[in-house]
């Protein structure tokens, strides 16, 4: 039997408002979440064409082969940094004609893993076992209005489509259950004489991976309390008549604790590394995860929220990088300093449920330059006034200091007073010396946490 869909309702309707104009194709994104038992659509957008592929596709003779995969697949990694933890791109949709019924099948499976490659590419976790590995491809006729739903295997290069059902619903995501917390990072990345060659980018990238460890196997409270990772999430709940549980509130608070030994049994010995210089990451990231209320677990709450934190830390470092690129900033050289603030978070609400998706915003940035991005990426309208940011800063920030003396704490004095508190910054010393990174063994029986959340 293959998988069911559970889609909300609203996402029929925003098939119905398409209009393919003349064009022998529309496609684009489903976004939900996947469960053991079904998975969930809360939200489908249109892939925006480009104004030549726009033009091909009012051609009578276009078929599915004039779809622009590399396009397709740009859009889904932007709108994957979109998302809050627990929700995923699930797959593609398409809409045709009925001369193309028949020919959408090889196309859409090349799609759909051509997409899940490019997203996973840029994650710092890894899917588990558990994790479900299907995605789905939706064909909509628009003649008939008959719908043709299989999914793929993207584990198995060689998977072939299997049925699933797809079923509207009404409400979907209007009780679903939020998760929240502040993660203050203090990363410190020391640069090997090899490694200070390389790019600001891979440096960074590299970092992150070791960092991503302690998320990884952290300790997570939820409302102050460590819970049984099998045991339902809303237990101790109140029961209703109907015997289900009563959500008195759809937000839980989470703090995270993470270990400085991987394990109580890990042996640490003093070693010198010869290093050039350094990358900081330092501030506090607002992170949120969103999991469905049909009975959902502690475990799969505590992974939305693991993976929203290497998310969001993850995707402003590249977003950053991109900036620089994109304005042809370029690195420092030798002895140089740079100091740079990382984009912040801004969240939305989606109509109708409690579920809110995100961007990011530099400070010189406008509100209404965000709420075209939604409009861009997403296809959904949105009010500025919507727009709930969840980390406040005055200015972005991007300077550099010859003195190779200089403290970090010195440039900080340099520039203007950070709200450390709301953002994060990436602070960067290419220092030309010698930096000793001793690592201290810690006795087993005593095992240190680190306190990351207010």
């Amino acid at each position: 039997m293959g998988r069911t869909y559970i889609v909300e309702e609203t996402v029929c309707q925003y098939f119905s408002n398409i209009n393919l104009q003349g064009k022998a194709f529309v496609s684009g994104l489903l976004v939900g979440q996947c469960s053991s038992q079904k998975d969930y659509v809360i939200l489908a957008t249109r892939t925006p064409p480009k104004e030549e592929q726009d033009e091909n596709l009012k051609h009578p003779k276009a078929n599915l082969n004039d779809l622009d995969e590399e396009w397709a697949t740009e859009h889904a990694n932007q709108v994957s940094r979109m998302l809050p933890g627990g929700l995923l791109v699930l797959g593609v949709f398409i809409i045709t004609t009925l001369e193309m019924g028949n020919d959408f099948q090889s196309t859409l499976r090349r799609l759909v893993f051509a997409m899940e490659k490019s997203i996973n590419r840029k994650r710092l976790w890894n899917f588990t076992e558990d994790d479900v590995s299907e995605r789905v491809a939706l064909h909509i006729c628009s003649s008939t209005k008959k719908i043709f739903c299989r999914t793929y295997d993207v584990r198995d290069p060689k998977s072939s489509a299997k049925p699933a059902d797809w079923k509207y619903q009404n409400g979907l995501s209007a009780s679903w259950l939020s998760l929240e917390c502040t993660v203050h990072i203090n990363i410190h990345i020391p640069l090997s004489t090899t490694s200070v060659s390389y790019t600001l980018e891979k440096n960074t990238k590299n970092g992150l991976i070791r960092w991503a460890k302690q998320i990884e196997n952290g300790i997570y409270l939820i409302n102050g309390q460590v819970k049984d990772e099998d045991c339902d999430l809303l237990e101790g709940q109140k029961k209703s008549s109907r015997g289900n549980a009563q959500v008195t509130s759809h937000s839980f608070d989470v703090k995270v604790l993470t270990q400085l030994l991987l394990n109580s049994d890990h042996r640490s010995t003093a070693t010198v590394q010869i290093c050039s210089g350094s990358v900081n990451l330092k501030g506090a990231v607002k992170c949120r995860a969103y999991i469905h209320s049909n009975k959902p677990k502690v475990k799969d709450a505590v992974q939305a929220v693991k993976r929203d934190i290497l998310n969001t830390v993850a995707d402003r470092c590249e977003i950053l990088f991109e900036d620089l690129l994109l304005n042809e900033i370029p690195e420092k050289k030798g002895s140089e300093k740079e100091f740079h603030i990382l984009p912040h978070r801004v969240f939305v609400p989606i109509p109708g449920s409690t579920v809110m998706l995100c961007d990011y915003k530099f400070g010189d940035e406008s509100a209404e330059e965000i709420r075209d991005h939604f409009k861009e990426m997403l296809d959904h309208m949105i009010q500025v006034e919507d727009l709930k940011v969840a980390e406040e800063i005055n200015t972005a920030c991007i300077s550099s200091s010859i003195n190779s003396e200089a403290s970090l704490d010195h440039i900080d004095d340099e520039h203007p007073q950070q709200p450390v508190e709301t953002t994060v910054v990436l602070k960067i010393q290419q220092n030309i010396g010698v930096i000793a990174a001793f690592a201290v063994a810690v006795f087993a029986a005593g095992l240190s946490f680190h306190y990351f959340s207010d």
